[in-house]
This record gives C-alpha cells, structure tokens and sequence, in this order.
C-alpha cells in the first residue's frame, strides 16, 4: 500500500440521496475513521456532513467533513456517487449519455490529487460508468470497481428468503452480467443451508405448486426491483448504500470477501474489454482475484448476451 494513503480514509463524492446515505451507513457501521463528502454543490455537502457529526457520540469515532478533491489525495478509497439520476420510465442504460461527461470531469479531478486509491463506482449505469472510469484514469484494472450486483444479488437472498421461510444469512446465491435488465440469476450455484435449491425446494414446507414459475418469478422481482421503488417514492438509495458499505469494509479491513463486483474482464466465460459482475475475492487490494466458477451452460450463455449487450452500448461513446 502506498505510504502517503490513509488507510482508513473514504471519500464519497456526490452527496445526493446515494452518497449521503452512503456516508451514513459507512459512520454507522465503523467503516473508514475519516470520511470526506464531495460535492459541486457545497452548502449541500456541507449539510450533509454537519447532520452527520451531530450523530458523532452514538457511533465509532470518525471525522467526517465536506471537502474538496485536494481533500481526498490521501484517501484509500474514493467512491463515486455523482451523476443524473434515473427517472421514472428509464433505464439504466439511458443514463449513459447524462453520466458521460459528468464522469470525465470527475475521474480527472480524483486522478489531479490521488493515483493510488481505490475507485467504486456506483453510479448508473454502474457498468458502462466503471469501464469508463477505467479507461479514464489509467489506475491498474484491480483498484477500479463497481458496485456491479452486489445490490441484486442480496435481492435475490432476500427474496429466496421470504419464500422460503429461511433467513437471507443461510441463503447463498449470486446475480451476474449487468446491473440491469440482462442481469443473470445463478441458480445452478444457489443453495439454502449448504443444500443446492433444487435439493432444496421438495423438502421446504411452502408447498410450491410450480417451483420453476416460483423460481422464474424471483428472478423477475429482482431484474424490476428499483423499477418498481423508483415508481413508489423516486429513488432508490437505502439498500445501495448498504451494499456500498459492504464492499468498502471488505476493502478496508483486508476480508478476502466474495462480493459480485463489476470490473474489467480479462477472458472470464471468454469475456474481454468491458466491465461487469462475477464473484470476486474483494481486500486490501481491491480486486484480488476474479473467480470463474463453474455455470450451468445456459447461464454461462446469458452472460455473454450481457457483456455483448455492455459492450455495444460502451462503443458508442466518445471516450
């Protein structure tokens, strides 16, 4: 690690509904001693980070403070938040246009004063937005990432989880692909209590009369989730900023955690030069290493649908 960097020090650049948030969950859960918020708005940065310090003596000690960019040059981790936000009716990849040219002043303002973070995107869509980022900043493939379907995937848990009657702890399974609508469930590595799903299933006492409806009706859940709370009150920001938190205790706190990232893939299932989500050993480093686990034949084809769909949409920028 490099010596100049603050170990435990995040920035969180955006301070909307996600980036605050964000900051919230991260001082409430001990993540990070020093915590700056970065806006092009100050007054609302500030705000923010005046709201949170008067929460300072329920929680860990921490520093948190609306800066500038100069103020994240020894930050280890530097998450990004800012960006158009999706509307109603939206995709996420009709973001892309808006996002772009947010994006390029941004990584060349963190690039100005930090080269040796951590870079999380988590603005959508989060996987055109990390490969962009990657090609802007030049930083090494493994400390650039995205939230990628982290979020979906503990969806997914959570969803298995009050069909089943079982708590989303002792579920385990994984979205991959996109963070959005060509998303692919795994359902061929998806277990309850160690015991495969469809291992499972005829022994759960729900009864399902037609388990691959109920299965295939879970996926869909999951795929139109921020669809459908984006259309009831506007956004979404309370899970993400959960799931935001998790990936950056893992990185701070060196966990080896398995975390469906998004990040550059380097010939996984034959994928290469685009971003997007697979199990991967979250640390210290960032990325450690992508885990290219065995897939049902079908999934593995869905997830090449989904990087091919990624990388149509990526060429037609002007990076």
């Amino acid at each position: 690690m490099n010596k100049n960097l603050n170990p435990n020090k995040i920035a969180v650049i955006g301070a909307g509904g996600v980036g605050a948030t964000t900051a919230y969950a991260l001082m409430v859960q001990g993540v990070g001693s020093e915590i700056v918020l970065i806006d092009v708005n100050k007054d609302k940065a500030e705000g923010e980070a005046m709201d949170l310090r008067h929460g300072a003596s329920f929680v860990n000690p921490v520093d948190i403070y609306a800066g500038d960019y100069e103020d994240l040059a020894d930050a280890k981790l530097i998450i990004i938040t800012a960006g158009a936000a999706q509307k109603p009716g939206e995709t996420r990849l009709d973001l892309i246009k808006k996002n772009t040219g947010i994006f390029k002043n941004i990584v060349s303002s963190i690039t100005e004063y930090n080269q040796d973070g951590i870079l999380l995107v988590v603005t959508n869509p989060v996987d055109i937005l990390t490969h962009l980022t990657y090609k802007l900043s030049g930083f090494p493939a493994n400390r650039v990432i995205g939230s990628g379907t982290v979020l979906d995937s503990s969806r997914f848990r959570s969803l298995l989880s009050k069909n089943c009657g079982v708590a989303a702890s002792n579920v385990h399974g994984y979205i991959i692909g996109e963070h959005g609508d060509s998303e692919v469930p795994v359902w061929s590595l998806t277990n309850i209590a160690g015991t495969k799903i469809e291992n499972y299933c005829p022994i759960c006492n729900k009864d399902c009369t037609d388990r691959d409806h109920s299965l295939e009706e879970i996926s869909s859940q999951v795929k139109n989730a921020a669809y459908e709370i984006i259309e009831k009150k506007g956004a979404t920001f309370y899970a993400v900023a959960l799931a935001v938190s998790r990936i950056a205790r893992a990185i701070l706190r060196d966990e080896n955690a398995v975390l469906t990232v998004s990040s550059l893939m380097e010939g996984y299932y034959g994928v290469e030069d685009i971003s997007l989500s697979l199990p991967t050993l979250i640390n210290s480093n960032g990325i450690e290493r992508v885990l290219e686990l065995p897939l049902a034949e079908k999934e593995e084809k869905a997830f090449k649908e989904s990087a091919k769909h990624l990388k149509e949409n990526f060429e037609k920028l002007e990076v």
